[in-house]
């Protein structure tokens, strides 16, 4: 009697290859499945087909039509000698850039991200994962390298014009770094996607990485004006991967650097045996990890489905970020209405990351000034317009107390503070610690040579803010917007204003202050003078007074609705 019980307590043996059932359930999967792939095929084709005819329409025929006009005469070189000043810092921003966005998805979805059903049910019973595996890295592989591609043609074309290079030779050299750089990237994300300290790395290096990027995306502006720095390019070219693309791109040109073959060499070297890696390491993805995965994508594509664009951004943000592991702590307030500020900076020292994001999208913003200083009508609008969203972009990261608010107005029922004096209260850390930013922004400005306008920036940040909580405020999406008899004839979706109607209401607030502010803000910064900044710094406390009232009022409908 011991015997069989002995048998019953022991762990059961693992399955040896008599089990192994795999090449017969694949195949069978493959015949029951085989009407849905027919199906799917044929939307594949289709998506293939509208994303090559958009190219043919909008990339194909121009380049061509450019072609002709240079048989004919007309001369393209004259921006030869800014673009190649501009590659070598400018591959290497966009580059490195590529290992950031690709790294950075693979802390949540990953490139090896089956189905749930294959995941949930397949990999469950005794059948290899690697067969299941491998195929979804691949496909991710190809997607990666398509954009790259696309890449290599542009850049075929913009050296024909104009370097006046040979197209054989500049889509050939251009095609290794543009395929090799998102390939790596890729590879390099599966041990992202399988190891926690690849991970951590990740997380811990992606602000750095961002810094690195804005400082190559601002050296190559400086070197399409003139200022170029040779020894900091030629090392930024050696750096790594993200450099060796450049000097492949320069290769055919009259800027080559010397080790052309050398750095194509060990691009194509390193790609293949960093594919040959991940290869053997997609099929190792832990099962458990496999499935949050495929479930937070499900998540964030039935979001994006549904235009919950801000549901999609905090499923992506709460699989992606780490939990903190210290939690800073303020003093209690002794005042009954610092509750909410120190609230809210309690919340910004547990996210830290919000304010570096915060800090480092002031840049950019002061970077597209830049051109507006030198420009004037519609050029020297657009310049202003894109600082002024950077400014909303990088307040708004300060705002995310005031959106967790709105999201569910059963969170503030300790309050004793209605709706919409408890949104307006939201605002002080964000006004205090926006205008601290740009202040000091504004006195590094300064001391670089910039005159009395660059003082207009902290002078905006109570504009942004409250163009920031009017959108925090917008409440549940409003998809009917996207069919509504402004979309078209009859409503109908297709081919209508509908989504521009949508996005109109989705970006209400920032889009009120980038159109009101846009051209005044733009001659004051060309004018560069005391008296032309006086009436802009007016009409942006009038515009933050007006945005407030907005909120307040979009805060009260949001509690009536509710």
């Amino acid at each position: 009697m011991t015997a069989p019980h002995a048998e019953q307590t022991d762990s059961p043996p693992d399955w040896t290859d008599a089990d192994d059932w795999t090449p017969e359930a694949l195949a069978l999967l493959r015949t029951l499945r085989a009407p849905h792939r027919r199906g799917r095929a044929k939307q594949v084709l289709f998506l293939l087909y509208c994303v090559v005819l958009v190219l043919v329409i909008w990339g194909g025929v121009p380049s061509l039509g450019l072609f002709l006009q240079a048989k004919m005469g007309a001369d393209y070189t004259a921006h030869g000698g800014r673009l190649l000043a501009a590659l070598p810092s400018g591959i290497a921003a966009v580059s490195l850039a590529t290992f950031l966005v690709v790294l950075r998805d693979a802390l949540w979805r990953g490139p090896v991200v089956p189905p749930r059903a294959s995941i949930d049910w397949l990999l469950i019973h005794p059948v290899r994962p690697r067969p299941v595996l491998r195929p979804w890295f691949w496909l991710s592989c190809g997607l990666a390298a398509f954009p790259g591609l696309v890449t290599a043609v542009g850049a075929m074309v913009a050296l024909g014009l104009m370097v006046k290079v040979g197209l054989a030779a500049a889509f050939g050299w251009c095609l290794v770094g543009c395929l090799c750089v998102p390939l790596l990237a890729t590879s390099a994300a599966v041990w992202v996607e399988r190891s926690d300290r690849a991970a951590r790395w990740v997380r811990r290096l992606s602000g750095p990485v961002l810094l690195a990027v804005l400082g190559l995306a601002a050296q190559c502006g400086l070197a399409i004006a003139g200022d170029r720095v040779g020894w900091l390019e030629r090392g930024e070219l050696w750096s790594g991967p993200w450099g060796w693309a450049g000097i492949t791109a320069l290769a055919p040109t009259r800027a080559s650097v010397p080790g052309a073959w050398a750095a194509a060499a060990l691009l194509l070297i390193g790609t293949l045996g960093a594919l040959v890696l991940a290869d053997r390491a997609a099929s190792t993805v832990p099962l458990d990890r496999l499935r949050e995965r495929a479930r937070t994508a499900a998540g964030v594509l039935a979001a994006l489905r549904t235009v919950e664009l801000r549901s999609a951004r905090l499923a992506v943000s709460s699989a992606a970020g780490a939990k903190p592991r210290h939690r800073l702590r303020l003093p209690a307030p002794r005042s009954a209405w610092l509750v909410i500020p120190w609230r809210d900076a309690t919340a910004l020292l547990r996210a830290p990351a919000r304010l570096g994001r915060a800090v480092l999208l002031t840049g950019p913003a002061l970077l597209a000034a830049v051109p507006a200083h030198t420009s004037r009508g519609p050029a020297g609008w657009l310049a202003t317009g894109v600082a002024v969203v950077f400014g909303y972009l990088a307040v708004a990261q300060l705002l995310e107390p005031a959106r967790v608010e709105a999201d569910d107005l059963r969170r503030s029922s300790w309050s004793p503070y209605r709706i919409t004096g408890l949104m307006l209260r939201h605002a002080v850390v964000p006004v205090l610690l926006g205008g601290l930013i740009a202040v000091l922004a504004a006195l590094g400005v300064e001391l670089a040579g910039g005159g009395p306008a660059v003082w207009l920036a902290p002078v905006l940040v109570p504009a942004l803010v409250a163009a920031g909580l009017v959108n925090a405020c917008r409440g549940v999406p409003r998809r009917d917007l996207i069919v509504s008899p402004l979309g078209g004839a009859g409503g109908g979706a297709g081919g209508g204003l509908g989504p521009l109607v949508f996005a109109a209401w989705y970006a209400a607030g920032p889009a009120v202050a980038v159109v009101v502010l846009a051209a005044p803000l733009s001659d004051a910064v060309r004018t560069d003078s005391n008296a032309a900044c006086v009436p802009v710094a007016g009409l942006a406390l009038a515009l933050a007074g007006v945005l407030g009232y907005w909120a307040w009022d979009r805060a009260g409908k949001l509690r009536a609705a509710n």
